[in-house]
C-alpha cells in the first residue's frame, strides 16, 4: 500500500468525482466570445441556452431536449462535437449528484409576541425556570437592544419556500428568490401527500417567520427579508449548485444550506469546479466586495460514524459549520464529529428531547424540526442581527466574531481544549454555543480585519513507510514567511491539508495536525462503512482549531493506519508496510498587527507527490505522476482540456497554435492545419483536400474566381501545400 502525502498552506479546492455517475441531458460550457455566440454554438449543436450559469462569466447552462435525461454513459451524437469546437473552452456534461437534506429522520425584559407557538420555542426561554437548557443564545438580548435583522436578506438554499405562508409572506422577497430546478422566479414548493418539500419551508422560518401577526412562531431575524432557491427538488449537477450559489450576490447577504453530500459514513464528496468557482466568487465580489455569507449544516451522520471531514462543503474556508446540542447540552445521535466546526446551536435529541418548533408546510407549524438542519438557518438569523449592527462588516469578520462570542456554555464533551490563543474549542462544538447578544454588541464596535496573505514553502521529496497499526508522522517547519512583507504571516484562521493516499480500505486511517503550538487538531477519525479503496485524492481537511495562534514553527501531520477486521485478508497478508512519499509546501497569510483577533488565513496543503523525477516538460508545482499527463503546470505548453486530459508538450502539434501568455495549445479553425490564432482566417497551411487561400490566409474546398491551383508547394519545415494564386 502507497501513501502519498505532503504538505501545502494554500486557498485551492479539490474535488473528489463519484465512479458510479448518473449524466444529465444538461452541459455546462465556457465560450469566451460571449453571449451572442453561445446562442449560435446552441443553436449550432441542438441545444438550448439557459443562460449564464449565476455568477460565472463566459459559462452557460445549455439544455438537449433530444437526449435522454438520465443515463449511466456520456450521450454520444452530433452534439457531442461542441466539444471539439475552436470556440468553446471547455464543456461538461452534468452528473447527477447525492444531496440529503439534513434534518434528523425518525428513530432581559419581559418580551411576548402573540404568535401561539411562542411560549414552545424553548431555546429561546433558557433561562425560565422549567427550561431544561441552562446557557441562553441570549436572542432575546439582542432583540432588547433593538436588532431584529432589519434590511438583511437572507436566502435558503433548498427544496423552495412557501411564499404565501402567513408567517413568511411579509417577510417574502422575490429578488432574493429563484427556482433553478423550474428556471423560473417561483420557488414555491412541489406539493405531493407526503409533504416531502417541506424542508426549506421550515428552514426559512427559523430565521424570518413574522413577529405578532398571531400565528405560528417568531423567527429569530423577524423584521429580515427572506428568499428561497429550489434547487433541491430534482437532479442536482455542478451547474445546479453553481446557480444556486451565486443568486444575486450584491443583493442577497446570507446563503443558509442545510444539506450536502450523503451522510453514510463512507461519502467523500464535495462541490465541483463551478460550485467551486460560485463561493469564490461569492467571497471576492458578494455583497459589493465584502463577502458573501454561506452558513452550512455540519451534517447528521452520526449513527453511521460519518466524520464531517468528507464533506467538501462544511470543510470549506468560505463557509460556516454549524453544530447541534441537544437541550440538556448533549451530543446529540445525529452529530459528525470534525474540526471544521465553528459554532453550536440547539436543536433536537432523543425522542424524549423536546424538538424545533417552526412553520411548515400547507400554511401550517410544525414541533418536529430536528438535526443539524435547524442549527444553520439559527445561526443564519444571528449573524443578520449582526449584520444590522454593522452593514459593513466581511465574510471573514463574520467567521471572527463567532469564533470570539461563541462560548463552552453547559456543552458536554470530553474534548473540550484550550489553544495557545486562548479559544476555548471542540472537535463536537467548535467554539461553541452562539450568542446573539455578544455578536451585536461586538460587531457595532468591530474592526474589519487585513486582507489575506500567501506565503509558500515546500520541502524536499522523500519516500518513508508506515506499518498497520504504526503511525507516520511528517513535519514541515515555517517562518511564516517573515523574510517577505508582502506575503508574512503572524496569526492563524484556517489550516488545510491536502492528501493523495493510495489505501486498500479508507475507513482505517485517522489523520491528526499538530500545530507549532501543541494544538491537535483530528482530521480524520476512523469510519467503520467506509470500506472504499479510493484513498483519498487530492482531498481537502481543515480545522479552525488553531484560531488566532502563530504560524511560525514547526507543523506536523500524524497519519494512522489501523486496519480493521473489515479489511480484504489477503491484502492484510501480503502487507507488510507502506510505502509514504511526501511533499511539503507552506502557504499562509499576513496579520499587520498582533492582535489576535486579526488572524489571517494560515492553509496547510498536501501535494501529490511521486518517488523520481518529474517530467521534464513539468513546471515549477511539480506533478503526481512521472509522464507528461501528471503535470501540475508546464513548462512550455499544455495541451488539451479539463475533460480529456491535459498533457505538457514542448511544441504545439498540428492543427493548434501556441498562446503564450496562456502557455496553452489552442486548436486553429476548422480546416487550418497551421495557424496563428483562432480565427478562419489566421491559417498558414491546411489539411488534406483543402486549398490555401494566400490572399484571405483561410482554407477553402475549391479555387476562387481568378485563381488557378498551385501544387506541391512546401513550407520551410516540409510540410506540403496545396495553394492558390491569382
Amino acid at each position: 500500500m502507497r501513501l502519498l502525502v505532503g504538505f501545502v498552506l494554500s486557498t485551492f479546492w479539490l474535488w473528489e468525482a463519484s465512479l458510479s455517475r448518473v449524466y444529465t441531458n444538461h452541459w455546462a460550457v465556457r465560450i469566451p466570445e460571449g453571449p451572442v455566440e453561445a446562442e449560435k454554438l446552441a443553436s449550432k449543436y441542438g441545444f438550448t441556452n439557459l443562460g449564464q450559469i449565476g455568477g460565472l462569466e463566459h459559462h452557460y447552462h445549455f439544455h438537449h431536449s433530444r437526449v435522454v435525461r438520465r443515463s449511466t454513459f456520456a450521450t454520444r451524437g452530433a452534439h457531442s462535437f461542441i466539444h471539439m469546437d475552436p470556440k468553446v473552452d471547455w464543456a461538461q456534461q452534468q452528473v447527477v449528484k447525492t444531496r440529503v437534506k439534513r434534518h434528523a429522520r425518525s428513530d432581559p425584559s419581559y418580551i411576548h409576541f402573540n404568535d401561539p407557538k411562542w411560549s414552545n420555542m424553548w431555546y429561546i426561554h433558557c433561562s425560565d425556570k422549567n427550561s431544561r437548557c441552562r446557557s441562553e443564545m441570549n436572542i432575546l438580548a439582542a432583540w432588547q437592544r433593538g436588532y431584529t435583522g432589519r434590511n438583511v436578506v437572507v436566502t435558503i438554499l433548498d427544496d423552495g419556500i412557501e411564499r404565501n405562508h402567513p408567517d413568511l409572506a411579509q417577510n417574502y422577497d422575490q429578488l432574493a428568490s429563484y427556482d433553478v430546478n423550474g428556471n423560473d422566479y417561483d420557488p414555491t414548493p412541489r406539493y405531493d401527500s407526503s409533504n416531502e418539500n417541506k424542508h426549506g419551508t421550515r428552514c426559512a422560518g427559523e430565521v424570518a417567520a413574522v413577529a405578532n401577526n398571531s400565528h405560528c412562531i417568531v423567527g429569530i431575524a423577524y423584521n429580515a427579508r427572506i428568499g428561497g432557491v429550489r434547487m433541491l427538488d430534482g437532479d442536482v449537477t455542478d451547474v445546479v449548485e453553481a446557480k444556486s450559489l451565486g443568486i444575486r450576490p450584491d443583493y442577497i447577504d446570507i446563503y443558509s444550506a442545510s444539506w450536502g453530500p450523503d451522510d453514510d459514513g463512507k461519502t467523500v464528496d464535495g462541490p465541483g469546479p463551478l460550485a467551486k468557482q460560485a463561493f469564490e466568487l461569492g467571497i471576492k465580489k458578494g455583497r459589493k466586495g465584502l463577502g458573501s455569507i454561506f452558513v452550512w449544516a455540519s451534517g447528521n451522520g452520526g449513527r453511521q460514524g460519518d466524520h464531517c471531514s468528507c464533506d467538501g462543503y462544511t470543510n470549506s474556508i468560505y463557509t460556516i459549520s454549524i453544530s447541534s446540542s441537544t437541550e440538556n447540552g448533549n451530543k446529540p445521535w445525529y452529530l459528525e464529529v470534525c474540526s471544521s466546526t465553528l459554532a453550536t446551536t440547539f436543536s433536537s435529541g432523543e425522542f424524549y428531547d423536546r424538538k424545533i418548533v417552526t412553520t411548515d408546510l400547507r400554511q401550517r407549524c410544525t414541533d418536529g424540526h430536528t438535526g443539524t438542519s435547524v442549527s444553520a438557518p439559527m445561526v443564519a438569523g444571528v449573524i443578520a442581527l449582526a449584520l444590522e449592527a454593522n452593514p459593513l462588516i466581511t465574510w471573514r469578520d463574520v467567521q471572527h466574531l463567532l469564533v470570539k462570542t461563541s462560548r463552552q456554555a453547559h456543552l458536554k464533551a470530553s474534548d473540550w481544549k484550550t489553544n495557545a490563543a486562548g479559544h476555548k474549542v471542540s472537535h463536537l462544538y467548535g467554539f461553541g454555543l452562539v450568542d446573539a447578544e455578544a455578536m451585536v454588541v461586538e460587531a457595532k464596535k468591530w474592526r474589519n480585519v487585513p486582507p489575506q496573505h500567501t506565503c509558500s514553502k515546500t520541502s524536499d521529496r522523500r519516500t518513508r513507510y508506515i506499518r498497520a497499526d504504526q503511525k507516520l508522522n511528517a513535519s514541515i517547519s515555517s517562518s511564516g514567511c517573515s523574510d517577505q512583507p508582502d506575503q508574512q504571516v503572524v496569526f492563524l484562521e484556517h489550516v488545510v491539508v491536502r492528501v493523495l493516499i493510495v489505501h486498500p480500505r479508507r475507513g482505517d486511517l485517522e489523520i491528526s495536525l499538530v500545530s507549532p503550538s501543541g494544538t491537535r487538531s483530528q482530521l480524520l477519525a476512523q469510519r467503520l462503512f467506509d470500506n472504499s479503496n479510493e484513498g483519498f485524492r487530492n482531498w481537502e481537511f481543515m480545522t479552525v482549531h488553531c484560531w488566532g495562534e502563530r504560524a511560525e514553527g514547526t507543523w506536523t501531520l500524524e497519519i494512522s493506519d489501523s486496519p480493521s477486521q473489515l479489511r480484504n485478508p489477503e491484502v492484510l497478508g501480503k502487507e507488510r508496510r507502506d510505502e509514504v512519499q511526501t511533499n511539503m509546501s507552506i502557504r499562509q497569510h499576513k496579520s499587520v498587527c498582533c492582535d489576535a483577533s486579526h488572524v489571517q488565513l494560515l492553509e496547510l496543503l498536501v501535494c501529490d507527490c511521486i518517488s523520481g523525477p518529474c517530467h521534464p516538460e513539468c513546471g515549477d508545482q511539480g506533478c503526481d505522476g512521472a509522464d507528461a499527463d501528471h503535470c501540475l503546470n508546464c513548462i512550455h505548453f499544455s495541451l488539451g482540456s479539463l475533460k480529456t486530459g491535459r498533457t505538457c508538450v514542448s511544441h504545439c502539434p498540428l492543427g493548434y497554435f501556441e498562446d503564450g501568455e496562456a502557455r496553452r495549445c489552442r486548436r486553429c479553425h476548422r480546416g487550418c492545419e497551421k495557424c496563428v490564432a483562432r480565427g478562419p482566417n489566421e491559417c498558414r497551411s491546411c489539411r488534406r483536400g483543402l486549398y490555401f487561400y494566400s490572399k484571405e490566409s483561410t482554407c477553402v474546398e475549391t479555387c476562387p474566381a481568378g485563381c488557378f491551383h498551385d501544387d506541391g508547394k512546401s513550407d520551410q519545415d516540409g510540410t506540403s501545400t496545396d495553394t492558390f494564386h491569382l
